[in-house]
């Protein structure tokens, strides 16, 4: 090639694709007008911000329906674009700019970028948006959008750098920022970090569903690439965001255990605080975004090379003619007939009739299949099993005992309405049984309070809407709001519990509690600040 820099030209053409479709769908319009929008400035710039809410609604995992892009125009237009709309003709510039604008009124959209290499254009499939069904309180049918691949690197087309070096340059900021403790900058860097992984989980997605459909409509460039793009993603992120997600915990723990033994945190440290938990919520996001795309790497190469057996065992099937080879020759000898059941038989999937061996008939048997059984039967680790079940017998019984130590807390708490943790300390003097069943050893009881300072204000109906939107294995270790959940469910001294406030008073007092034994059977002495619990 005479121009090596016209290498790779429709991949460039399928950047600016993106937006010339995008200005054309757009500019054509004349709805602008009735809501005010007479420039192509103004059109472009309220089409990106309603793009960047889907997006961000997708980060969140959180629905996007019409109802919600209108609220969030009506929002932005009161405060920023100032047009003389209400909420109805908000909603309907919504749809317009979704289902008109970017979604072409459902018809595909194609732009053609020339290939120097193979000298013809190609056409370029651009898609901004895709849509799915929800069902809101599993009762109401709602479509919820969100971006498709094109439409997040029209929002990311801005960094010029390669797909291969986006991941590395953004986890390098985000090591900066988090190793200078700049961590609203760090919350920006891992959330762009989680956005590119989602963006490899989703194309990984589309290629297997584009194999299901037609194998051979899917080139071995494209597998390629995929392959080397998953291999780029999960060579070594794992374990250095394991490793962030250890530093982010450990300095998290620390505010919190100095917030609650020696000092009220200042605004700027809560801010800090706060920061580091939302990094550590994208970590932990940000992994499991990992393993599935680890898992889906695997699946990808499963299914493409099991669609490409498939194929080629159809060009072994024999074909023929039906009218010449059976109804011709039938037709020339209706003798034939007799036999036809021969050539439907493997139609119906019936058995071919089995023939009687006299050799085998004289031969030893031996039950296989007992045997087989056997040996698969002597090949079990019951000392394993039995390992597993103690495991699980432990695990459910620590259960317990912080969901005894918390209904005690509670309990206390519900009598009057509110109770302080020095209250409780002298109600406890005396009765042992009730002291020993509310602080069962010092680590339980330690999280235990370390999780209610923490959350301040739990709401008992937000856990239960959040519950009911999102299917959630039971959790196996303790989880505060899970726990509280199952309180209020199963006993009826809770059930008329909306709300659990836990705040530190501010006197300089502390409560100490002596005898208490830890999980070494050591008794220690707990020392910490008076809090107040109030229930509603």
């Amino acid at each position: 090639m005479q121009y090596e820099f016209l290498k790779h030209f429709p991949r460039r053409m399928k950047n600016v694709g993106l937006y010339a479709l995008l200005i054309q769908n757009s500019a054509q319009k004349t709805t602008w007008k009735q809501y005010g929008f007479l420039t192509l400035g103004e059109q472009l710039n309220l089409i990106f911000a309603v793009m960047l809410y889907v997006m961000e609604q997708s980060l969140k995992e959180e629905h996007c329906t019409m109802d919600d892009i209108g609220a969030y125009i009506d929002t932005v237009n009161t405060q920023h674009f100032g047009k003389d709309m209400a909420y109805d003709d908000c909603r309907q510039l919504g749809d317009f700019v979704v289902n008109v604008v970017l979604s072409n009124e459902g018809k595909a959209m194609y732009f053609d970028g020339f290939d120097f290499e193979q000298n013809a254009y190609q056409t370029l499939h651009i898609s901004y948006v895709a849509n799915r069904i929800i069902y809101i309180d599993q009762e109401f049918r709602r479509t919820s959008y969100y971006l498709t691949d094109d439409g997040y690197n029209l929002l990311l087309a801005t960094l010029e750098i390669e797909n291969n070096m986006k991941l590395t340059i953004h986890e390098m900021i985000f090591q900066m920022h988090l190793e200078k403790q700049s961590y609203d900058k760090a919350v920006d860097e891992i959330k762009n970090v989680f956005n590119l992984l989602r963006i490899q989980l989703q194309k990984i997605q589309e290629a297997m569903g584009k194999i299901r459909r037609n194998a051979l409509n899917y080139s071995v460039k494209d597998y390629e690439e995929i392959l080397v793009g998953n291999l780029d993603t999960i060579s070594d992120t794992k374990q250095k965001f394991q490793n962030y997600r250890e530093m982010v915990k450990s300095r998290a723990r620390a505010l919190e255990e100095e917030n609650i033994n020696v000092r009220r945190l200042s605004g700027k440290e809560e801010e800090k605080l706060g920061n580091l938990r939302v990094i550590e919520t994208y970590l932990n996001r940000t992994i499991d975004e990992h393993q599935k795309i680890l898992n889906s790497h695997f699946d990808l190469k499963a299914l493409y090379t099991k669609e490409l057996e498939t194929l080629s065992q159809m060009s072994l099937i024999r074909r023929f003619p039906m009218r010449t080879e059976l109804y011709d020759k039938i037709l020339e000898d209706p003798k034939g007939l007799e036999n036809l059941d021969y050539f439907l038989r493997p139609l119906f999937n019936q058995e071919i009739e089995k023939v009687y061996n006299l050799n085998k008939a004289f031969q030893l048997q031996r039950p296989v299949r007992r045997r087989e059984e056997e040996d698969a039967a002597e090949e079990l680790d019951f000392d394993e099993e039995e390992w597993i079940r103690e495991q699980e017998r432990l695990r459910k019984e620590k259960l317990k005992r912080y969901e005894v130590s918390l209904g005690r807390i509670l309990g206390y708490a519900a009598r009057t309405g509110e109770i302080s943790l020095m209250e409780i300390s002298a109600l406890t003097q005396e009765k042992e049984e009730e002291r020993r069943e509310m602080i069962p050893n010092v680590e339980i009881f330690k999280e235990i309070m370390v999780e209610l300072i923490r959350n301040q204000e739990i709401d008992i109906a937000a856990l239960l809407r959040e519950r009911s939107e999102f299917i959630q294995d039971r959790p196996e270790e303790f989880q505060l709001n899970e726990m509280l959940l199952r309180l209020v469910e199963e006993y009826p001294m809770f059930r008329h519990v909306s709300k659990v406030e836990t705040y530190r008073i501010e006197d300089g007092s502390t409560v100490t509690f002596e005898g208490i034994l830890n999980e070494a059977q050591e008794r220690k002495t707990i020392r910490c600040s008076n809090v107040r619990i109030r229930v509603m």
